[in-house]
Protein backbone atom coordinates (compact mmCIF):
# COMPACT_ATOMS: atom_id res chain seq x y z
CA UNK A 1 0.00 0.00 0.00
CA UNK A 2 2.84 2.37 0.76
CA UNK A 3 4.09 1.82 -2.76
CA UNK A 4 1.29 3.99 -4.15
CA UNK A 5 2.32 6.88 -1.88
CA UNK A 6 5.97 6.50 -2.85
CA UNK A 7 4.97 6.51 -6.52
CA UNK A 8 3.12 9.81 -6.05
CA UNK A 9 6.09 11.27 -4.17
CA UNK A 10 8.46 10.28 -7.00
CA UNK A 11 6.09 11.54 -9.69
CA UNK A 12 5.62 14.88 -7.89
CA UNK A 13 9.30 15.23 -6.99
CA UNK A 14 8.64 15.08 -3.25
CA UNK A 15 11.30 14.04 -0.78
CA UNK A 16 10.50 10.91 1.24
CA UNK A 17 12.15 8.45 3.60
CA UNK A 18 11.21 4.91 4.55
CA UNK A 19 11.71 3.54 8.07
CA UNK A 20 12.44 7.06 9.25
CA UNK A 21 13.37 7.62 12.93
CA UNK A 22 10.89 10.12 14.30
CA UNK A 23 13.51 11.42 16.72
CA UNK A 24 14.81 13.30 13.66
CA UNK A 25 11.49 15.08 13.18
CA UNK A 26 10.35 16.06 16.67
CA UNK A 27 11.67 18.68 19.07
CA UNK A 28 11.64 16.14 21.93
CA UNK A 29 14.15 14.05 19.90
CA UNK A 30 12.39 10.80 20.78
CA UNK A 31 10.20 8.27 18.96
CA UNK A 32 10.56 5.09 16.96
CA UNK A 33 10.56 4.68 13.19
CA UNK A 34 7.72 5.63 10.89
CA UNK A 35 6.97 3.37 7.93
CA UNK A 36 7.17 6.37 5.62
CA UNK A 37 7.77 10.09 5.98
CA UNK A 38 6.90 12.14 2.91
CA UNK A 39 7.41 15.88 2.41
CA UNK A 40 4.89 17.41 -0.04
CA UNK A 41 6.39 20.16 -2.21
CA UNK A 42 3.09 21.76 -3.24
CA UNK A 43 -0.53 21.90 -2.16
CA UNK A 44 -1.37 19.71 -5.17
CA UNK A 45 1.07 16.99 -4.08
CA UNK A 46 -0.22 17.27 -0.50
CA UNK A 47 -3.78 16.80 -1.75
CA UNK A 48 -2.81 13.76 -3.82
CA UNK A 49 -0.94 12.12 -0.95
CA UNK A 50 -3.72 12.73 1.58
CA UNK A 51 -6.33 11.37 -0.83
CA UNK A 52 -4.22 8.29 -1.70
CA UNK A 53 -3.72 7.49 1.98
CA UNK A 54 -7.48 7.55 2.50
CA UNK A 55 -8.19 5.43 -0.55
CA UNK A 56 -5.64 2.83 0.58
CA UNK A 57 -6.81 3.00 4.21
CA UNK A 58 -3.35 4.01 5.40
CA UNK A 59 -3.13 5.70 8.77
CA UNK A 60 -1.75 9.21 8.35
CA UNK A 61 -0.09 11.66 10.69
CA UNK A 62 0.20 15.35 9.84
CA UNK A 63 3.38 16.92 11.13
CA UNK A 64 4.80 20.43 10.93
CA UNK A 65 7.96 21.32 12.83
CA UNK A 66 7.21 18.59 15.36
CA UNK A 67 7.53 21.10 18.19
CA UNK A 68 4.41 20.00 20.07
CA UNK A 69 4.43 16.27 19.33
CA UNK A 70 5.48 13.15 21.22
CA UNK A 71 5.87 9.94 19.19
CA UNK A 72 5.65 6.39 20.53
CA UNK A 73 8.93 4.49 20.98
CA UNK A 74 7.27 1.71 18.95
CA UNK A 75 7.13 3.99 15.93
CA UNK A 76 4.28 4.68 13.56
CA UNK A 77 2.75 2.14 11.21
CA UNK A 78 1.60 4.52 8.52
CA UNK A 79 2.51 7.65 6.61
CA UNK A 80 3.80 10.80 8.24
CA UNK A 81 3.08 13.80 6.04
CA UNK A 82 5.66 16.35 7.08
CA UNK A 83 4.77 19.85 5.94
CA UNK A 84 7.84 22.04 5.89
CA UNK A 85 9.83 24.58 3.93
CA UNK A 86 8.53 23.39 0.54
CA UNK A 87 5.17 24.87 1.55
CA UNK A 88 6.37 28.18 2.91
CA UNK A 89 5.29 30.86 0.46
CA UNK A 90 4.47 34.15 2.13
CA UNK A 91 3.00 37.30 0.61
CA UNK A 92 1.87 40.74 1.71
CA UNK A 93 -1.60 41.31 0.26
CA UNK A 94 -2.01 44.89 1.45
CA UNK A 95 -3.98 46.76 4.12
CA UNK A 96 -2.14 44.85 6.83
CA UNK A 97 -3.03 41.42 5.45
CA UNK A 98 -0.53 38.58 5.07
CA UNK A 99 -1.04 35.24 3.32
CA UNK A 100 1.28 32.39 4.18
CA UNK A 101 1.39 28.69 3.44
CA UNK A 102 1.11 26.24 6.30
CA UNK A 103 4.79 25.25 6.35
CA UNK A 104 6.10 28.74 7.06
CA UNK A 105 7.98 28.82 10.35
CA UNK A 106 6.71 31.28 12.93
CA UNK A 107 10.18 32.81 12.97
CA UNK A 108 9.96 33.54 9.24
CA UNK A 109 6.38 34.79 9.55
CA UNK A 110 7.28 37.17 12.39
CA UNK A 111 10.35 38.44 10.54
CA UNK A 112 8.25 39.06 7.43
CA UNK A 113 5.70 41.01 9.45
CA UNK A 114 8.51 43.06 10.97
CA UNK A 115 9.92 43.83 7.51
CA UNK A 116 6.54 45.35 6.61
CA UNK A 117 6.27 47.18 9.99
CA UNK A 118 3.19 45.15 10.83
CA UNK A 119 2.25 44.62 14.47
CA UNK A 120 0.29 41.77 16.04
CA UNK A 121 2.68 38.82 15.91
CA UNK A 122 5.17 39.99 18.53
CA UNK A 123 3.89 37.33 20.96
CA UNK A 124 4.85 34.55 18.53
CA UNK A 125 8.48 35.53 18.05
CA UNK A 126 10.59 32.67 19.37
CA UNK A 127 7.84 30.02 19.38
CA UNK A 128 9.50 27.07 17.58
CA UNK A 129 6.61 25.96 15.42
CA UNK A 130 5.07 26.34 11.99
CA UNK A 131 2.25 28.69 11.03
CA UNK A 132 -0.05 25.73 10.34
CA UNK A 133 0.69 24.19 13.71
CA UNK A 134 0.11 27.53 15.41
CA UNK A 135 -3.31 27.86 13.76
CA UNK A 136 -4.18 24.24 14.53
CA UNK A 137 -3.71 24.75 18.28
CA UNK A 138 -4.30 28.51 18.48
CA UNK A 139 -0.79 28.99 19.84
CA UNK A 140 -0.21 31.84 22.19
CA UNK A 141 2.18 33.45 24.65
CA UNK A 142 2.67 36.64 26.65
CA UNK A 143 -0.97 37.64 26.37
CA UNK A 144 -1.32 37.11 22.62
CA UNK A 145 -2.86 34.29 20.58
CA UNK A 146 -3.28 33.36 16.94
CA UNK A 147 -6.99 34.15 17.27
CA UNK A 148 -6.03 37.82 17.63
CA UNK A 149 -4.68 37.93 14.07
CA UNK A 150 -5.96 34.87 12.19
CA UNK A 151 -8.96 35.65 10.00
CA UNK A 152 -9.13 32.77 7.55
CA UNK A 153 -7.64 29.33 6.83
CA UNK A 154 -7.77 27.28 3.65
CA UNK A 155 -7.64 23.51 4.05
CA UNK A 156 -8.11 20.17 2.34
CA UNK A 157 -10.12 17.26 3.68
CA UNK A 158 -9.24 13.55 3.53
CA UNK A 159 -10.78 13.36 0.03
CA UNK A 160 -8.43 16.05 -1.20
CA UNK A 161 -11.25 18.60 -1.49
CA UNK A 162 -10.43 22.24 -0.73
CA UNK A 163 -12.35 24.35 1.76
CA UNK A 164 -12.18 27.56 3.77
CA UNK A 165 -12.97 28.50 7.37
CA UNK A 166 -13.25 32.18 8.26
CA UNK A 167 -13.89 34.22 11.40
CA UNK A 168 -16.03 32.44 13.98
CA UNK A 169 -15.97 29.26 11.85
CA UNK A 170 -12.38 28.77 13.01
CA UNK A 171 -13.65 28.10 16.58
CA UNK A 172 -10.44 29.44 18.06
CA UNK A 173 -10.28 28.73 21.79
CA UNK A 174 -7.59 27.98 24.34
CA UNK A 175 -5.15 25.69 22.49
CA UNK A 176 -7.80 24.49 20.07
CA UNK A 177 -9.49 25.29 16.77
CA UNK A 178 -11.94 23.81 14.30
CA UNK A 179 -9.02 21.70 13.02
CA UNK A 180 -8.22 20.06 16.35
CA UNK A 181 -8.70 16.28 16.25
CA UNK A 182 -10.09 16.34 12.69
CA UNK A 183 -8.82 15.13 9.33
CA UNK A 184 -8.65 18.65 7.88
CA UNK A 185 -5.17 19.69 6.74
CA UNK A 186 -4.43 23.42 6.82
CA UNK A 187 -2.86 24.71 3.60
CA UNK A 188 -2.91 28.52 3.87
CA UNK A 189 -3.40 31.16 6.55
CA UNK A 190 -4.58 34.74 6.19
CA UNK A 191 -3.70 37.17 8.96
CA UNK A 192 -4.81 40.71 9.68
CA UNK A 193 -2.12 42.85 11.28
CA UNK A 194 -1.84 46.57 11.95
CA UNK A 195 0.69 49.07 10.69
CA UNK A 196 3.09 50.13 13.43
CA UNK A 197 6.57 51.36 14.18
CA UNK A 198 9.36 49.10 12.91
CA UNK A 199 11.58 49.96 15.87
CA UNK A 200 8.83 49.36 18.43
CA UNK A 201 7.83 46.03 16.86
CA UNK A 202 11.46 44.90 16.73
CA UNK A 203 12.01 45.92 20.35
CA UNK A 204 8.90 44.00 21.44
CA UNK A 205 10.00 40.88 19.55
CA UNK A 206 13.50 41.06 21.01
CA UNK A 207 12.01 41.49 24.48
CA UNK A 208 9.86 38.36 24.08
CA UNK A 209 12.86 36.39 22.81
CA UNK A 210 15.05 37.56 25.68
CA UNK A 211 12.40 36.57 28.20
CA UNK A 212 12.14 33.12 26.64
CA UNK A 213 15.90 32.61 26.78
CA UNK A 214 16.01 33.78 30.39
CA UNK A 215 13.08 31.75 31.73
CA UNK A 216 12.79 28.68 29.49
CA UNK A 217 15.13 25.66 29.16
CA UNK A 218 15.82 26.21 25.46
CA UNK A 219 19.13 24.33 25.73
CA UNK A 220 17.30 21.00 26.09
CA UNK A 221 14.95 19.16 23.71
CA UNK A 222 11.33 19.66 24.74
CA UNK A 223 7.89 20.46 23.35
CA UNK A 224 7.59 23.79 25.08
CA UNK A 225 4.98 24.02 27.83
CA UNK A 226 4.00 20.45 28.59
CA UNK A 227 0.61 21.18 30.15
CA UNK A 228 -2.27 23.48 29.37
CA UNK A 229 -2.93 26.29 31.80
CA UNK A 230 -5.57 25.17 34.34
CA UNK A 231 -8.34 27.68 34.94
CA UNK A 232 -7.36 30.20 37.58
CA UNK A 233 -3.84 28.85 37.97
CA UNK A 234 -0.56 28.05 36.23
CA UNK A 235 0.78 24.56 35.57
CA UNK A 236 4.38 25.55 36.28
CA UNK A 237 3.47 27.13 39.61
CA UNK A 238 1.52 24.04 40.71
CA UNK A 239 4.34 21.70 39.70
CA UNK A 240 6.93 23.82 41.51
CA UNK A 241 4.68 24.06 44.59
CA UNK A 242 4.73 20.27 44.74
CA UNK A 243 8.52 20.18 44.82
CA UNK A 244 8.87 18.55 41.42
CA UNK A 245 11.46 20.85 39.85
CA UNK A 246 14.33 18.61 38.73
CA UNK A 247 12.36 15.39 39.33
CA UNK A 248 13.28 12.83 36.70
CA UNK A 249 12.26 9.53 35.19
CA UNK A 250 15.02 7.95 33.14
CA UNK A 251 16.39 10.66 30.87
CA UNK A 252 13.32 12.90 31.21
CA UNK A 253 13.14 15.63 33.83
CA UNK A 254 11.03 18.51 35.04
CA UNK A 255 13.08 21.56 34.16
CA UNK A 256 14.77 23.27 37.08
CA UNK A 257 14.56 26.51 35.12
CA UNK A 258 10.80 26.37 34.46
CA UNK A 259 8.64 23.67 36.06
CA UNK A 260 6.11 23.89 33.24
CA UNK A 261 8.61 22.24 30.90
CA UNK A 262 9.44 18.56 30.78
CA UNK A 263 12.77 18.15 29.02
CA UNK A 264 14.80 15.41 27.40
CA UNK A 265 17.76 15.89 29.70
CA UNK A 266 19.85 12.89 28.75
CA UNK A 267 18.77 10.29 26.18
CA UNK A 268 15.15 10.12 27.28
CA UNK A 269 12.68 7.80 25.62
CA UNK A 270 9.08 8.66 24.94
CA UNK A 271 8.14 6.14 27.65
CA UNK A 272 10.25 8.13 30.14
CA UNK A 273 8.46 11.34 29.21
CA UNK A 274 5.00 9.76 29.40
CA UNK A 275 5.75 8.24 32.80
CA UNK A 276 6.97 11.60 34.08
CA UNK A 277 3.89 13.37 32.73
CA UNK A 278 1.70 10.83 34.56
CA UNK A 279 3.66 11.23 37.80
CA UNK A 280 3.35 15.02 37.66
CA UNK A 281 -0.40 14.76 36.94
CA UNK A 282 -0.96 12.31 39.80
CA UNK A 283 1.05 14.37 42.28
CA UNK A 284 -0.67 17.66 41.50
CA UNK A 285 -4.10 16.03 41.48
CA UNK A 286 -3.48 14.30 44.81
CA UNK A 287 -2.29 17.46 46.54
CA UNK A 288 -4.28 20.19 44.79
CA UNK A 289 -7.27 18.46 43.19
CA UNK A 290 -6.34 19.81 39.77
CA UNK A 291 -5.83 17.47 36.81
CA UNK A 292 -3.23 18.93 34.47
CA UNK A 293 -4.05 18.33 30.82
CA UNK A 294 -1.11 17.74 28.46
CA UNK A 295 -0.69 20.27 25.70
CA UNK A 296 1.55 17.90 23.77
CA UNK A 297 -0.06 15.78 21.03
CA UNK A 298 0.78 12.06 21.23
CA UNK A 299 1.26 9.97 18.08
CA UNK A 300 1.13 6.17 18.30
Amino acid sequence: MLKSIIEIAIEQGCEFKENAPMSDYTSFKTGGKASLVVMPNSIESLSQIVCACRQNKIKTYILGNGSNVLVSDNGLDGVVIRIGSDLSDIQYIGDGKIMCETGVSLAKLCSFALSKSLSGLEFAFGIPGSAGGAAYMNAGAYGGEMKDVLVCCEYIDRNGNAGVFSGDELHLGYRKSVFTNTDYVITKLFLQLTLGSYDEIKAAMNDKLSRRKEKQPLEYPSAGSTFKRPEGNYAGALIEKNGLKGFSVGGAAVSEKHAGFIINKCGATTADILELIKYVQDTVYKNDGILLEPEVKYFE
